[in-house]
């Protein structure tokens, strides 16, 4: 699993690179990977919140886990606000992450109860409902005309963004409301049940390559420090072509 969050990892690392090289320093085929890769995000996205979930089972302490995370989204958001405002994050990836742990603390036993396989099927029904939420189309359904659309009231309401159901302050840089993403999140706490259990077969239990095994398990200090280090190799990279 290790190994598979640090494939996860590298991915964003190099998406994010693209952005750097076709936004930043306005480099043509930068612009060019980024587009072509960024249908590609929420897929990449999703394996990282899964194993998120996975993880839960795995944990010494969800709850430190959870505000551990929750100190460093809050920290993030606040240097960007001061520093980089235009690349605003009000609740991202981490905020969702340690939103989603802290909720599981309380249902851990509860998801222990269920079937996997039963809970797995019911999230994927309702990540399905929900997933036009994400974006401004703000619609609750399967898609096309089988989706309705959130009332005006509730799409005003900025307390709502964080879930889903409210339009933010602004564009944002990242952006994972809790719906639809929590029943991914879910999804990896169902496996993680068969995880823990040692149901899978042993080669999923074995590590092959340690580089990727350390940067899985190393995830989120490498998150937190490759796009300030990127933002100022390109800011760099400008100041020398303008001088």
């Amino acid at each position: 699993m290790d190994e598979i969050r640090g494939f996860d990892v590298l991915l964003m690392v190099a998406f994010h690179w693209f952005y750097v090289l076709g936004y930043l320093l306005e480099v043509p085929l930068g612009v060019t990977l980024f587009n072509f890769f960024r249908p590609a995000e929420p897929f990449f996205a999703g394996l990282f919140i899964v194993i998120c979930g996975i993880s839960c089972h795995l944990s010494r302490s969800n709850l430190k886990r959870g505000l551990l995370l929750a100190g460093v989204a809050v920290g993030l958001s606040a240097v960007m606000y001061l520093f980089m405002p235009e690349q605003m994050i009000w609740f991202g990836i981490l905020h969702f992450l340690a939103l989603a742990i802290l909720v599981f603390v309380p249902l851990r036993r509860l998801v222990e109860r269920i079937p996997p396989a039963a809970g797995i099927a019911v999230c994927l029904v309702l990540a399905l409902l929900t997933w036009n939420l994400i974006g401004n189309t703000c619609r609750i359904g399967p898609g096309g005309a089988l989706a309705a659309p959130l009332p005006d009231w509730m799409k005003a309401q900025v307390w709502l963004y964080p879930l889903g159901l409210g339009r933010g302050p602004g564009d944002a840089a990242d952006y994972f409301p809790f719906f639809p993403w929590i029943f991914i999140f879910f999804i990896g706490c169902f496996i993680g049940v068969w995880a823990k259990a040692g149901s899978f077969p042993d080669f999923a239990y074995r590590r092959r390559v340690p580089f990727l095994s350390f940067v899985g398990r190393h995830a989120l200090p490498i998150y937190l420090v490759h796009q300030p280090v990127f933002y100022g190799i390109g800011m760099g990279v400008k100041w020398l072509i303008g001088r």
